[in-house]
């Protein structure tokens, strides 16, 4: 399908998990922002802010509802239960999807420069399908999260997946590439690294990155680390060839280390110790557990994407369903991503 290059429909998509505190900040921002893209003759005015409930339990989804009832601009929809931001994320870009000709997805804590979405904008307009926002700086993380980010945007190059550095999900994708994306059926989602195997004319729009307007972080160091090893896990089985590697460089110094033995034992030069047993005891074992887990958590992803359980399910909406009731979320299927 040709791209709507001419008053296209944006949906700006915001997943939102327990962020009350926040969004009485940030949804004037996120429709100011709109307001000024309509008034720009940029997008159309049937453009909304879409907020996306990911089973909150601090009243979210009221809030949701009631910034709803207030203009036409903005609209929500609340899934059964968490699923996770990833997941969260999918199920809005798939409702944008059917409404819009564009969508924009943001986190809600206003970190992301919102003022990026007008050259975002211009760069669809000038034939971009998918435009990625890639922070310019990182210096307001600290110095750890600073450094274990670029070994980590390292390391999935090195595996062979394709990604943005300082890129993490605040981009634009018109309704083309967001079909292209719905073809992608794997229920264990890294998006960071999907987006870019869609392929098309993308770009990138770099922007500065500011403190979180309110409330706390809901992505502690566990789910950060869940989420890295899911993206890698995800899309690379290059650490299988490394388990088959390492296991073949170990046999052969086995091997080598067999012959040795004999050759000593035969000369008479064996000398008793129990040291030597044990490092190798030790480190061979370790080395099995390490293969073992990383082969387990492939088999776990090859459970989980054989169950083909739904990876969202939505329960509300701010507004009617134009579709047949249960048809988006049989549509979407996939699983829950135990975030």
């Amino acid at each position: 399908m040709k791209p709507v290059r001419d008053h296209p429909v944006l949906y700006i998509v915001v997943p939102c998990y327990n962020e009350r505190e926040v969004l009485p900040l940030t949804s004037g921002l996120f429709v100011d922002e709109l307001k000024g893209l309509v008034g720009k003759g940029k997008v159309s005015e049937r453009s909304r802010v879409l907020f996306v409930n990911d089973g909150s339990g601090d009243g979210t989804w009221e809030l949701i509802s009631q910034l709803a009832q207030k203009g036409p601009w903005i609209e929500g929809i609340s899934l059964s239960r968490n699923r996770g931001h990833q997941n969260a994320l999918l199920a809005g870009l798939m409702e944008a999807k059917e409404r819009g000709d564009i969508a924009i997805s943001i986190d809600a804590d206003g970190q992301d420069d919102i003022g990026a979405m007008d050259e975002m904008v211009d760069k669809y307009l000038d034939g971009c399908d998918i435009v990625y926002g890639v922070r310019s700086s990182r210096d307001t993380d600290t110095a750890f999260k600073r450094g274990t980010a670029r070994r980590y945007y390292k390391l999935l190059s090195d595996m062979g997946v394709e990604v943005v550095y300082d890129h993490a999900d605040y981009r634009l994708m018109d309704k083309r590439a967001l079909e292209a994306l719905s073809q992608f059926e794997e229920v264990n989602l890294y998006l960071r690294g999907m987006v870019p195997l869609v392929g098309f004319t993308s770009t990138c729009v770099y922007y500065e990155r500011h403190e979180r307007m309110a409330g706390s972080s809901h992505y502690p160091l566990k789910k950060m680390v869940s989420l890295a090893v899911n993206g890698i896990t995800s899309l690379s089985i290059r650490p299988i060839r490394i388990i088959t590697t390492l296991g073949l460089v170990i046999s052969l110094l086995s091997f080598i280390g067999v012959i040795w033995a004999v050759v000593v034992a035969l000369t008479g030069g064996a000398v008793p110790g129990w040291a030597s047993i044990v490092a190798i005891v030790c480190f061979m074992g370790g080395i099995q557990l390490l293969s073992l887990g990383v082969i387990g958590e492939y088999v776990g992803k090859t459970y989980l994407e054989a169950k083909r359980r739904p990876r969202f399910i939505v329960s509300e909406r701010t507004y009617e369903d134009e579709g047949e009731e249960g048809e988006g979320t049989k549509r979407e299927g996939g699983v829950d991503d135990g975030e």
